[in-house]
């Protein structure tokens, strides 16, 4: 059945805040999920266009054995690079959203609901609305800062001062509680977690 009225909810949240753990469980309960992180690796895959203008750019140093790009090499040449990240934003995020764009076109027309987990919404917000990509409402995982550090240094195995670098590369998490419609507070276990998630589906079906 085509659906009439489609939400779109943006997901959104910080790096460590566990918004990868969010997006499976809100898939685990039926929903539709367009992944910007899928969908980013998908338009740099070999062969693609975006891979041989990123291989123009940036050499062959950021290739892995197989020819494909390692994308955590890529990564840390741009990390503390304004002027290259800028330079592969411009390669890779226009292909991203006119994906996004073509697949919220897609979905909508069976689903009355659609979540978009985009890690970087609110960085990237002025580009995403270019592509006519808008949100009637955007959920933000939430961590506590400390525990998001210690999460972090934990997954990544990195130090106080690179997860901080890490950290503060992005906007601050106070700030971007201020633009979300509404908070998944993730300070304690999975089952937690599980709980926050499902009360706010709960209320989106009401």
């Amino acid at each position: 059945m085509i659906q009439s009225k489609c939400i779109k909810i943006g997901l959104t949240g910080g790096i460590a805040t566990g918004k990868s753990t969010v997006t499976n469980i809100i898939r685990n309960r039926g929903y539709e999920v367009i992944d910007a992180d899928i969908i980013a690796r998908r338009v740099v895959e070999i062969g693609k266009p975006a891979y041989f203008e990123i291989v123009k750019n940036f050499g062959d140093e950021i290739l892995c054995k197989d020819n494909s790009i390692n994308r955590k090499k890529l990564a840390d040449l741009i990390f503390n690079n304004s002027e290259l990240r800028e330079k592969l934003n411009n390669i890779v995020h226009p292909r991203v959203f006119k994906e996004i764009a073509s697949e919220i076109i897609k979905l909508c027309k069976y689903n009355n609901i659609v979540f978009l987990d985009i890690p970087l919404l609110f960085e990237t917000i002025e580009s995403i609305s270019t592509y006519d990509i808008s949100f009637d409402e955007v959920w933000l995982v939430y961590t506590d800062s400390h525990i998001q550090l210690r999460r972090l240094m934990d997954r990544d195995n990195v130090s106080e001062e690179e997860a901080l670098l890490k950290i503060n590369s992005q906007i601050n998490m106070d700030k971007k509680m201020k633009m979300a419609t509404r908070i998944i507070y993730n300070n304690g276990d999975y089952v937690e977690l599980e709980r926050n998630v499902d009360l706010l589906l709960k209320e989106l079906e009401l």
